[in-house]
């Protein structure tokens, strides 16, 4: 007898893009009411009158597969992790086993109560409180009113949300949200666990307690569990099987460390320099020739407290005696995390030209896991002009990184500040 919970066979998704028409002059046609009725009336003739002759494709629609052929099995107990590029199709393919969305071809045979946490707020209504969205979840998955009452207490202990239980979740912060959110999904006992990018959100020490709740739901208790990330940290940590998809197709579905090893070469392939920025050749006068950060995995990837590197490789043309440089680290959701500067009344660019290398070293970098980039300032301090604001640039991962003392507390301040940095202005370049 199959222990199979879930079977997906020649799975396909197809959604039509449409493209804006351009006029004779080769720009983009606004499109006004008169165009939305004659396009109607055209469609309700097409519906009476017999074509004739051979039909012409429509240049304004494209069909795209998001999916397609898309085939595995699953059983019962098993964490599946599900990674691959921007666009491969991994939320489409959680939506379609979720029920949110329809596919347009194949077959799927799930055995259980599915739980889904694929976006903030999945699930919930706004006006009502927390504790009433715990009890209109546990409904939705078919839970009766004495087992959702059973699981309250583990439930809000879990989300740590005790004191706003009955305040409207519209007003929680998103980190609230996802920590009740996946606080309900998880405990209420949904033969399968399905979790987007989504605890991303929450903060450090929430993103290893869920991870460890997940690694409990399919070990501990026989559940299944499918968790899509772009930290493989997190998926080396949680899954032994793991589903690569690429393109909308299952490139590689196996072992864990084999399917981080062909995305990680996959990425290198695509020639992304992640944590690598590069001046162009236009440029002149006084700017950032390059910028790079030294991280201490392949690709961008930083453990969590190991060494870090970022290193700037200024071109000056006009030597001022007062330059200086800066840069800020930030989250993907643009919120500052950590700004250093440097401004050393000795520095050699502030008496001669040329192209020179600052290092910045922060010896123990600790982040919440999670994705960030940095934004540089080089300026004329005397003058308050700004010569060049670059942002968004250099981009890198923080991945969770296994703590040696089992004592250690996660701290929600700790993270890399001005005076841990250790400057370095190095021969000209």
């Amino acid at each position: 007898m199959s222990n199979n919970i879930i079977r997906v066979e020649n799975l396909g998704k197809k959604y039509i893009i449409s493209h804006q028409q351009e006029d004779s002059g080769g720009r983009y046609r606004y499109k006004a009411l008169r165009d939305v009725i004659s396009q109607g009336a055209k469609s309700l003739g097409k519906k009476f009158l017999k074509p004739v002759g051979k039909q012409m494709p429509n240049p304004s629609r494209e069909e795209f597969w998001a999916l397609n052929d898309v085939s595995f099995e699953i059983q019962q107990g098993e964490a599946i992790g599900i990674i691959g590029r921007n666009g491969a199709g991994k939320s489409t393919l959680l939506k379609i086993l979720s029920r949110i969305t329809e596919p347009t071809k194949g077959k799927i045979v799930i055995q259980g109560r599915v739980a889904s946490l694929l976006e903030v707020g999945t699930g919930f209504h706004p006006e009502l409180t927390g504790r009433e969205n715990i009890y209109l979840n546990g409904s939705i998955l078919g839970m009766s009113g004495v087992e959702i009452k059973k699981k309250f207490d583990e439930i809000v202990d879990f989300a740590e949300v005790e004191k706003f239980l009955d305040t409207p979740v519209k007003r929680y912060s998103s980190g609230m949200y996802v920590r009740l959110a996946f606080a309900v999904a998880a405990h209420l006992e949904p033969e399968i666990l399905i979790v987007d990018e989504v605890l991303a959100v929450g903060d450090s020490a929430f993103q290893k307690k869920c991870l460890g709740k997940m690694g409990d739901v399919a070990t501990k208790e026989g559940r299944t569990v499918l968790f899509v990330s772009h930290s493989m940290q997190a998926i080396a940590q949680l899954t032994k099987r793991c589903i690569l998809l690429s393109k909308g197709n299952i490139q590689f579905d196996g072992n864990t460390s084999k399917a981080v090893q062909l995305y990680s070469a996959g990425q290198k392939a695509s020639n992304e320099e992640p944590a690598y920025y590069e001046a162009p050749l236009s440029k002149t006068g006084n700017y950032l020739a390059w910028a790079r950060v030294h991280t201490s995995e392949k690709e961008g990837i930083h453990s969590w407290g190991q060494p870090i590197t970022f290193e700037f490789a200024l071109h000056v043309t006009k030597p001022h005696e007062s330059l200086w440089f800066s840069f800020q680290v930030l989250s993907t959701l643009q919120q500052p995390v950590s700004i250093f500067w440097f401004y050393e009344p000795e520095a050699p660019f502030r008496r001669e030209a040329g192209t020179f290398i600052l290092r910045c070293e922060i010896p123990k970098f600790r982040l919440y896991m999670g994705s960030y980039n940095i934004t540089t300032w080089f300026s004329e301090r005397r003058s308050e002009t700004l010569l060049e604001n670059l942002r968004d640039i250099c981009p890198f991962e923080i991945t969770m990184h296994k703590i040696e003392r089992p004592e250690y507390q996660w701290e929600s301040d700790e993270c890399a500040y001005l005076e841990d940095a250790v400057w370095q202005c190095v021969e000209k370049y």
